[in-house]
């Protein structure tokens, strides 16, 4: 299936109309429509929104042979956190901590329940690690110690 058709799918089997699901994507009827309609794809902000309003993935959306709705969902999720907390750099780096373990599981011997907790710890313990690190070294630490470094 298409985005397009997907995306009406999921849209009708919640019993959402457009007019609806505009309000709580904050996205026009026109643009929804023309998703639904005529092919055309969101840009990246549009599609976590339609996804997170649909409760699907990002990946169940875009990609035409896949059939489970919530596949990568945890992911998507913690990357948004980290988007969120952190703007695109923290993003990029979740992205690259889950794309690096997610190699190391390839053929392994864990279920899918084991692998989506390690997954989940390893972001919280990414997510602490960032925020206690904004916490120590505030944008004006950072200016100070490079001053002091740049003067010695």
């Amino acid at each position: 299936m298409t985005f397009g058709e997907k995306l009406k799918v999921v849209r009708l089997s919640l019993n959402l109309s457009q007019t609806e699901l505009a309000k709580r994507t904050g996205i026009s009827e026109r643009s929804l429509y023309s998703y639904e309609q005529a092919g055309i794809l969101p840009r990246s902000s549009n599609l976590r929104k339609i996804a997170s309003a649909l409760n699907v993935s990002v990946s169940y959306l875009m990609d035409e042979e896949e059939t489970d709705p919530h596949k990568n969902i945890e992911h998507e999720l913690y990357i948004a956190n980290s988007r969120n907390q952190f703007g695109y750099k923290g993003a990029r780096e979740a992205t690259d901590i889950l794309s690096r373990t997610t190699a190391l599981f390839a053929g392994g011997e864990l279920d899918d329940e084991a692998k989506e907790l390690f997954f989940q710890s390893l972001m919280e313990v990414y997510l602490d690690s960032k925020q206690e690190a904004r916490s120590k070294f505030t944008p004006r630490q950072r200016a100070r110690r490079t001053k002091a470094d740049t003067e010695k």
